[in-house]
């Protein structure tokens, strides 16, 4: 068993992904959820908001954590 040495993450860059896993998965598990209820077009703006909190989530690690 090998384990990950996670001591060079800065506090940060855990909160920043933190929020932004909350927020992505969020908004694709209500998408889901409004599909099943048959709400078409608000569970297709939230795939869409899931979908630009992730370009944007990908951006922010571009722009300041590379």
């Amino acid at each position: 068993m090998s384990l990950v040495d996670v001591s060079s993450v800065s506090a940060s860059l855990f909160i920043l992904g933190v929020v932004f896993l909350l927020l992505i998965f969020g908004l694709l598990s209500l998408g889901i959820l409004r599909m099943f209820q048959q709400k078409f077009k608000f569970g297709w703006f939230c795939f869409a908001g899931a979908i630009v909190s992730f370009s944007v989530f990908m951006f922010i690690l571009n722009k300041w954590y590379v």
